[in-house]
């Protein structure tokens, strides 16, 4: 009997499976703790069950821009098992949670000895390449409403939770703008009975109003996702997964986005 809330994982055929479960290891995922920086060799691989790690740029004057958010959909870290050792982008718990976790050195022979695990895996690194383009796009483009509605219903959809514990600063942060911008959208959004923002967390309460305010952005990195992993993985019965708690990743910093209307 299997299962795992990790999608990944839940949708790998049995002997695929098992070339990764003896090796798989749970951690909790604090919110703001930092699991790679940017140009340092990856050491380990993982695989949501719950929160979000967001990848993110910083630039010269200190600011972090996100460009692609991986939750309960996906891995992070495949790219190291596909070759490539280091990564320009930061990787920051933005939701907290737990996820499985790997040595990068175990899912590359993994890689190795199946075929089948290392195109489902680049499938995967392509979605999330498609995912931060349309970011990009989405931030340049569209409006703060819109951005935010669409943040909203992404870490809903990657976190598997309609409460996402952040403060007005954090999720502006996240979507590029200035707490004001926030507080102001929010307020409208609140209002119209769409979310409830209360002591640092959002309930979305309106998932189809939430729909109507975000911009086209929502829909085209769910349809690309659809389009680049569905049909990759076999849907097999969930893995069990053994708990076993690791030491925490490293201190904690804060999070600074840009892009305001």
């Amino acid at each position: 009997m299997h299962q795992s809330s990790n999608n990944f994982l839940a949708r790998l055929p049995p002997e695929q499976f098992e070339l990764l479960r003896p090796h798989l290891r749970l951690q909790q995922l604090k919110q703001g703790v930092i699991l790679l920086d940017p140009d340092q060799p990856f050491r380990s691989v993982y695989f949501p069950n719950s929160g979000i790690i967001s990848l993110v740029v910083r630039l010269q004057a200190g600011e972090l821009i996100e460009v692609a958010m991986v939750g309960r959909d996906s891995l992070f870290g495949a790219s190291a098992a596909l070759d490539r050792e280091t990564t320009s982008v930061e990787a920051v718990v933005q939701l907290p949670g737990s996820a499985y976790v790997m040595a990068v050195g175990v899912l590359r022979l993994a890689t190795e000895k199946s075929p089948a695990l290392r195109a489902t895996m680049l499938r995967h690194e392509h979605a999330l390449f498609a995912q931060a383009i349309q970011s990009a796009a989405c931030n340049a483009a569209h409006s703060v409403k819109a951005r935010m509605a669409r943040w909203l219903l992404r870490a809903h959809d990657l976190s598997g939770s309609t409460t996402l514990p952040m403060t007005q600063e954090f999720l502006g942060e996240m979507i590029g703008v200035q707490r004001r911008s926030v507080s102001a959208i929010a307020g409208t959004l609140q209002r119209a009975g769409v979310i409830a923002y209360s002591r640092g967390t959002v309930k979305i309460r309106d998932m189809e109003g939430l729909k109507g305010a975000a911009c086209e952005c929502y829909m085209t990195m769910k349809d690309r996702y659809d389009q680049l992993v569905a049909g990759a993985m076999v849907a097999t019965e969930k893995p069990v997964l053994e708990t076993v708690a690791l030491a925490q990743p490293p201190a904690s910093r804060p999070i600074f986005l840009i892009k305001d209307d």
